[in-house]
């Protein structure tokens, strides 16, 4: 399996980084991408990418983060003429967390979008109390030209059929395995089974029966059990649909051949 957003470089690994990988490795998952949130924290990123062949990365700037470097198109295209950047992002619109004005946070979107479609890489995007706006700057600003991925999705079917329409991928996270998640739930049956990707969002929202406890890359498993249960197919079977998504849309990933 992939886990395809995680954030191995936080600080909440430091104590115990190799041993989180060991736990992937014997999980059965096999690959994750690192997701980039500020250019400041970037070397730490490639870093691990280098260091690990199991690992991947993507250089963006979270729309959360006030108050860092801005990034430019120029910038994001350089950063990512690495061969183990795999896409831009994360990047998107958050009105939940920030107030205000937030036109920044919209000029940074805009910058993200034309960096990937400049660098020929797929966005991850990020979108929480926003769809709306994030959706008409994704068509404004032509994101159907390199697509990407709605990351830890949780919006409504329109949000997703909209996304899907502009050749997005969707991405659960553990969110859809709670309890308070049924219209997730029944935005997931409607996904094609070819734009469904599964990702931890590590360290952030384990998956039942993991949750409260850190996130990281092995739980993606309970996490694509329970979507494979909720969709009536075999984990196998889901499992290589998620593998399969993420190496069309991701397309420098590249199989780790084991030995």
């Amino acid at each position: 399996m992939i886990d395809s957003h995680c954030h191995l470089d936080f600080e909440d690994f430091n104590s115990d980084r190799e041993a989180v990988l060991e736990r992937m490795a014997q999980a059965g998952v096999q690959q994750a991408v690192c997701i980039s949130v500020k250019l400041d924290d970037l070397p730490a990123v490639l870093a691990l990418a280098q260091a690990k062949p199991q690992l991947w990365a993507t250089v963006g700037v979270h729309p959360d983060y006030e108050q860092v470097q801005e990034p430019s198109v120029e910038q994001l295209c350089k950063l990512a003429d690495h061969p183990k950047v795999i896409a831009i992002g994360e990047t998107g619109l958050d009105y939940f967390r920030l107030k205000g004005d937030l036109s920044w946070q919209r000029e940074r979107f805009r910058c993200h979008i034309r960096a990937a479609r400049q660098a020929g890489l797929p966005l991850v995007v990020h979108t929480r109390a926003a769809s709306a706006d994030t959706l008409a700057l994704m068509r404004e600003e032509g994101a159907s030209e390199c697509a990407g991925v709605m990351h830890c999705f949780t919006e409504d079917w329109e949000t997703a059929r909209a996304s899907l329409d502009l050749g997005f991928y969707i991405s659960f996270s553990g969110i859809v395995t709670f309890k308070s998640a049924a219209a997730l739930r029944e935005v997931a049956k409607k996904i094609p089974l070819d734009r469904i990707l599964v990702e931890t969002d590590a360290p952030y929202l384990a998956p039942v029966p993991h949750r409260g406890k850190r996130n990281e890359p092995a739980m993606v498993v309970a996490t694509a059990r329970f979507l494979a249960d909720w969709l009536q197919l075999d984990f196998d079977e889901f499992s290589a649909l998620t593998d399969s998504n993420c190496y069309r849309l991701f397309k420098r990933l590249q199989p780790l051949h084991i030995t």
